[in-house]
């Protein structure tokens, strides 16, 4: 999905963060910005409050993964920041266009995999239905098929590939979505461990290439410090900001290497004492 956002001006200063991924992300615009957030389901006796008072500013071109314990409300947040869900009380701010990458890739079993991809390029220009348009949809969904490296699988339909390969073609559906801010709920989380650490070599190329800002949520700690510039930890329901730690680790990085696994580790004991303090 996609939507447009407002502008806002991003105030406070960056977090520090590990190399850029590319030069190009010097000039992405998109942001993302909440302040004093909370969302609150139901009414009366039974209400849960899902976050409860989140600040959080994601700037221009950096990586930023949301961690935290199962119903610490990391998908309600990026809910929010989609529009998806409208906060209880609290502002969301977002500057430029957004689009959401769901764990399952949701495509359309009756399209090809070119087709999954055009049709979002349509959604990106309606009205535009000439056969000109349509060779210009054919040749630029091709070319993102290209970027997923899925040269030469455009004419297969969703059940005739991979679980890997049917997520490069949701990836390659949101980029057509010419998006600013890309949202990603645990998109690799139903994948094995082989093909998951492939589509983060991809998803690390992409962006490197690409004026993006992203906002991924996931319980892999491993994966968190793998992916991102910051990660941002939640504590459990209802969902405050505990603690933040950038991540100065040089790229390429490897999900296995020692200090990837030497801060995962800092951040799985900050997890535990949240959990342990929650429990009690």
């Amino acid at each position: 999905m996609v939507r447009q956002g407002s502008s806002v001006t991003v105030t406070g200063q960056r977090p520090a963060a590990g190399p850029a991924r590319g030069p190009v992300r010097d000039g992405v615009t998109g942001s993302v910005r909440l302040a004093g957030v909370s969302k609150v389901f139901g009414g009366g006796s039974s209400a849960v409050r899902a976050i409860d008072q989140v600040s959080l500013e994601v700037p221009p071109g950096e990586f930023t993964c949301l961690i935290g314990a199962s119903g610490c409300g990391k998908s309600t947040l990026l809910n929010l920041v989609a529009g998806l869900e409208q906060p209880t009380s609290g502002e969301v701010s977002v500057s430029g266009r957004v689009a959401l990458m769901f764990q399952e890739p949701a495509l359309f079993p009756w399209l090809t995999a070119a087709g999954n991809v055009e049709l979002a390029l349509r959604a990106r220009r309606p009205g535009r239905a000439g056969r000109r348009q349509r060779a210009e949809r054919r040749q630029r969904a091709a070319e993102l098929l290209d970027t997923v490296h899925l040269t030469g699988f455009g004419s297969k339909r969703p059940h005739e590939l991979s679980g890997g390969m049917r997520q490069r073609v949701a990836l390659a559906r949101a980029l057509a979505q010419d998006a600013d801010v890309l949202l990603m709920d645990e998109p690799f989380g139903a994948l094995d461990a082989m093909t998951r650490d492939l589509l983060h070599d991809e998803l690390d190329r992409v962006c490197a290439g690409r004026p993006l800002t992203v906002v991924f949520v996931t319980h892999n700690v491993r994966e968190a410090v793998r992916l991102g510039d910051r990660v941002v930890v939640l504590s459990s329901r209802p969902g405050r900001v505990i603690d933040e730690f950038s991540v100065p680790i040089e790229h390429p990085r490897r999900i296995d290497s020692a200090p990837v696994a030497e801060l995962a580790g800092r951040i799985t004991d900050r997890l535990r004492e949240e959990m342990s303090h929650g429990a009690r």
